[in-house]
């Protein structure tokens, strides 16, 4: 997130065209990151709202107090940063709204690339007339919330999609709509002889983990890692319908700065390769550093990557052996030994 959309989101308050909050009201502050400043006058007490395990723990080093989702209601106004995803945006305007009452603001920024004007757009075919302002690139947009809010709550909430008749995903969450290749083909190399203790290393919402579970039936126990919350929650949702007896643990986890805390036999991942637009293999090497320093001697890492990406040097950095299971035209299955 640019430091600019943050002085977006304000900038209306700073100019004064939206009067500035007095003590003792409450704002809500949907998909906040650090580096904001509150303007001089706003004096809204601010809940503070980030579920990606990175930006929450820069947040708590800002002393900023965030938590995880949001609860509560009543509040009398919300602050929204977009994000990349459309059907985020909408879902975090859906929460704004069953939570700010009756009369109360909400204020939106994002940048062209965050779909800002879509949203903008879209919140006036539903009927709130927003008011907008550029600034810094981007652009804020604010409405009054209605006396009923319930039908724009219902068109802008983010839907449970079901994925394959039984995993249970939504907008915003990795291959929501269907399961990553990348992950299919890591799943058909899973070992069907497996009886120790796994982890799953950016779990997403379950899918590796159940696929480990039904192919070895004798697996002892999962411990699932995942940065996301929402996303956390719904593997959890997802093992416990599909996996029903199997022992699991859940962890959110930012595992580049966090790490995992067990010893385990086994370690099965699909680690993001981007940030934004941008390829980033520096993730997907922390996290094959700290299955190296999470597995026990003899155990062994499981992971599939794009073809493009070359982990191999940080394998053979931090494990006796390693080599390729296989490849098809976009992704190859690695493994490596402790």
């Amino acid at each position: 997130m640019s430091r600019e959309t943050l002085k977006t989101l304000f900038h209306p308050f700073v100019t004064e065209t939206i009067a500035l909050p007095g003590e003792g009201t409450r704002y809500l502050f949907l998909g906040a990151e650090a580096g904001f400043a509150k303007p001089d006058g706003f004096a809204a007490d601010l809940t503070v709202v980030q579920g990606f395990r990175p930006d929450f723990r820069r947040l708590e080093a800002a002393h900023q107090a965030p938590v995880p989702v949001a609860e509560g209601d009543d509040f009398d106004g919300a602050l929204i940063l977009c994000d990349k995803h459309k059907g985020i945006n909408e879902d975090r305007v859906a929460e704004a709204l069953k939570r700010v009452r009756a009369g109360g603001l909400v204020v939106i920024a994002g940048a062209k690339e965050d779909g800002v004007q879509p949203l903008r757009k879209q919140l006036d075919r539903l009927g709130f007339e927003p008011e907008s302002m550029p600034k810094y690139h981007g652009v804020a947009v604010w409405f009054t919330v209605p006396e009923d809010a319930s039908a724009a709550i219902a068109a802008l909430q983010a839907k449970p999609v079901i994925v394959d008749g039984r995993f249970e995903t939504r907008a915003g969450l990795f291959s929501h709509a269907h399961v990553d290749g990348g992950s299919e083909l890591l799943a058909s190399r899973l070992p069907t002889n497996f009886d120790g203790n796994a982890a799953d290393f950016g779990a997403g919402w379950g899918y590796l983990s159940v696929m480990l579970a039904e192919k070895s039936p004798r697996t002892n126990r999962i411990d699932l890692f995942e940065a996301s919350h929402d996303a956390l929650e719904h593997a959890r949702r997802n093992l416990a319908t599909n996996c029903p007896r199997l022992t699991t643990r859940f962890f959110w986890q930012d595992l580049g700065n966090e790490p995992a805390k067990e010893k385990y036999d086994l370690v099965i991942m699909n680690p993001p390769f981007h940030e934004g637009h941008a390829a980033e293999p520096s993730i997907g090497e922390a996290m094959i550093k700290a299955a190296a320093e999470a597995l026990r001697n003899g155990g062994e890492l499981l992971l599939v990557a794009n073809r493009g990406l070359s982990y191999e040097a940080v394998l053979a950095a931090n494990f006796k052996q390693h080599g390729e299971t296989c490849r098809n035209a976009r992704f190859k299955v690695l493994w490596a030994k402790r």
